[in-house]
């Protein structure tokens, strides 16, 4: 693939005093100033058009409350209650200390087992994780007397252990429970093993858990290659998505997409859930995709791959025209392609959307489009030199 170009100068948000999100459409890094030497002065003529170009001006002085790239929040915690509320019944729970309270934060969406922690290495036990006893850790407090029994579980408990699990359905021991009863830790027991465990709630609190970020704009699946639509408000990003629903791409969010980070390179976006398909076209209203084209139209959730911005023609910026100047900007500390498509009266947006997903289609694949054309060209400038080479 071509190198990615990072472009600092990418669409701004910016908060205001209100504390509400106001978009700021973005300029590109204006051209050099003219070398020392050079003939051109004040107004720059562009090489591939033709065009006046604006002379270099220096940027203006950022304000005190703006803020360059997408603004992101985290949900920082969960209850234990409202854990259980969405995945009491995957897990199987039963209740084991009734009293305890169930307020108790979940931050950390890793989940431990105490191990070495029972043998009094507490280092490195981490406030807000769940905690999962499986028969390791039960068979070991087995083997101790009761008062040393209580003795370790107060020192893990002590940590800020929002609640403790104990799977394959083994018994929870007195002295086990007068511990937790004493720290106020609700104990629940699961039939699960350790591992199934961990994959029914892992995921959950990943994505309860994960940074996440509103973006202003519409995301489309087209040909398994999530394209994010962004740019001002009426420019046409959702009549863009429509015109691909119908030609049997799908939708997954309108004009106010949920991005949300997992890992460290992946971003993934969804619809808010009040939203459920709905898309607001200028002239006609709010608009059922899933009730018009069927569930086929939509899609729950996508991975973020490209953006593709879209701009008013300006007569006075220079586009990107071989793809070799691709830019990005950066979500929730991602950096994603962004591509600024310009338009005017007659440009078919739709296709062009389609022609971005399967240039991406053709770069996973290993074809670099420009830099095979480019190298044709060359080939045919220096006939000699690629003589030599088939010979070589």
């Amino acid at each position: 693939m071509a190198p990615v170009r990072s472009c600092d100068h990418g669409s701004q948000f910016r908060l205001s005093d209100r504390r509400t999100l106001v978009y700021r459409g973005g300029d590109r890094v204006p051209p050099a100033p003219p070398t020392r030497g050079s003939a051109r002065t004040g107004t720059e003529l562009s090489r591939c058009t033709g065009r006046a170009r604006r002379p270099h001006q220096a940027d203006p002085p950022a304000r005190p409350d703006e803020a360059k790239g997408i603004p992101h929040f985290v949900k920082t915690s969960i209850t234990v209650r409202e854990l259980l509320a969405a995945r009491e019944t995957a897990l199987e729970v039963q209740r084991v200390t009734p009293a305890a309270s169930l307020d108790g934060l979940v931050s950390d969406p890793e989940i431990f087992n105490p191990g070495l922690t029972l043998a009094g290495h507490a280092a490195r036990l981490t406030a807000g994780r769940i905690q999962v006893f499986g028969e390791t850790e039960m068979s070991y407090l087995d083997t101790l007397p009761p008062d040393q029994v209580r003795r370790r579980l107060e020192a893990v408990f002590a940590r800020g252990v929002p609640a403790v699990f104990v799977s394959s359905g083994q018994d929870v021991q007195p002295p086990f429970l007068a511990a937790a009863e004493e720290a106020g830790i609700p104990v629940f027991r699961t039939p699960l093993a350790t591992a199934d465990f961990q994959q029914v709630l892992k995921p959950y609190l990943e994505d309860v858990l994960a940074p996440t970020t509103s973006v202003h704009g519409s995301l489309a699946d087209v040909y398994g290659i999530g394209l994010l639509f962004t740019g001002p408000s009426g420019i046409g990003k959702s009549e863009c998505v429509l015109g691909l629903v119908q030609r049997g791409h799908r939708l997954v969010a309108d004009d106010l997409v949920l991005v949300s980070r997992r890992g460290n390179d992946v971003l993934m976006g969804k619809a808010h859930e009040l939203q459920n398909f709905h898309m607001e076209i200028r002239g006609i209203g709010i608009i059922d995709i899933a009730s018009m084209f069927g569930t086929r139209a939509t899609r729950q959730r996508k991975r973020v791959e490209i953006i593709v911005d879209l701009q008013p023609w300006d007569d006075a910026q220079e586009y990107d025209r071989t793809g070799f100047g691709r830019e990005s900007t950066t979500i929730l500390g991602v950096g994603i392609p962004r591509l600024v498509i310009p338009l005017n009266p007659g440009k078919n947006l739709t296709v062009i959307s389609e022609v971005i997903a399967m240039n991406q289609l053709l770069a996973y694949g290993g074809v670099d489009v420009p830099t095979r054309f480019n190298d044709g060209l060359r080939r045919a400038m220096n006939p000699r030199d690629s003589l030599i080479q088939d010979y070589e």
